[in-house]
């Protein structure tokens, strides 16, 4: 099961959002057929969105990550809520490159640089905050950071790690997002540093079936690390029936007509979980009945 951790150090000195993320990511990947390397950079954003979501206070609030680097994926988008949920897609889900010298895959390049990242956060107020800052490394994790450097004046560590197995599916999936506290001293700041240059690759904390707790504690063992919260996390999609209905009642009467003239039935496809909804018959006069 996957699941998301807030956690803090006992000197409240720093805080910890981590998540083991694979059978959400697998998910991802079975919605929309995505090639490794699209797997991998999905995969990184819908991660980074679980935690980020979890920043959030209220269950109505939504953020979204909007990432176009111009490379050859174009945009990856996730949209997450503070409940564990989270949904998204890339928007070319059959781009594959090919390995780096160091056999990993090459998120960096099929994302690009030449672009931005773009978080809304929509709280319920009367317009969403949004945050943009230029693509670094396209790599998404350090992209991550330097958003939350930029955008909101917070250092964070931001780790990222999807492995795709030779059939393609998700082995494992998860990561951490760190955030030193204000009054973090000098001491402490250098043992976090020293905690995170010493991990290894952070695909290989998650590749087996050790507790989301247990890998926190075993990254951060110099400090006595609380769990303060722990979430279910899951793809979720909320499309509906009713959702597409008034997303084609919104495209005005003359125009839907006019595809009804032409096709006789209306097939709507969800771009986040690829589910199909048919209008036809009885369905599409109570469409244009919404209309008059």
């Amino acid at each position: 099961m996957d699941y998301i951790i807030r956690a803090i150090d006992k000197k409240k000195t720093f805080r910890i959002f981590m998540v083991k993320s694979t059978e959400t990511v697998e998910t991802a990947r079975l919605h929309h057929n995505t090639s490794p390397t699209a797997s991998a950079a999905l995969g990184r954003t819908l991660t980074a969105g679980l935690m980020m979501g979890c920043m959030m206070k209220n269950e109505k609030d939504r953020l979204t990550i909007n990432i176009n680097g111009g490379g050859p994926l174009g945009t990856i988008l996730a949209v997450a809520d503070n409940q564990g949920h989270v949904k998204g897609y890339v928007e070319n889900p059959s781009v594959d490159l090919p390995l780096k010298d160091n056999g990993k895959l090459d998120v960096g390049s099929a994302v690009g640089t030449d672009g931005k990242m773009t978080v809304i956060t929509d709280i319920g107020m009367k317009e969403p905050y949004v945050g943009s800052t230029d693509l670094v490394t396209g790599e998404i994790g350090e992209d991550i950071a330097t958003y939350y450097w930029v955008s909101e004046q917070q250092q964070s560590a931001v780790a990222l790690g999807v492995l795709v197995d030779r059939d393609y599916r998700i082995k494992s999936a998860g990561g951490f997002i760190v955030q030193p506290l204000p009054f973090i001293e000098e001491e402490d700041l250098v043992k976090l540093e020293n905690a995170l240059g010493n991990m290894k690759s952070v695909s290989e904390y998650f590749d087996n079936d050790d507790d989301v707790e247990d890998i926190a504690r075993r990254i951060f063992s110099d400090f006595e690390v609380e769990i303060t919260d722990k979430i279910p996390a899951s793809f979720s999609c909320d499309c509906s029936e009713e959702r597409m209905e008034a997303a084609l009642i919104s495209i005005g009467k003359k125009d839907l007509e006019e595809i009804i003239r032409e096709d006789e039935t209306i097939e709507t496809v969800c771009h986040f979980c690829n589910k199909k909804y048919l209008f036809e018959g009885e369905k599409i006069e109570r469409l244009l009945d919404g209309i008059r």
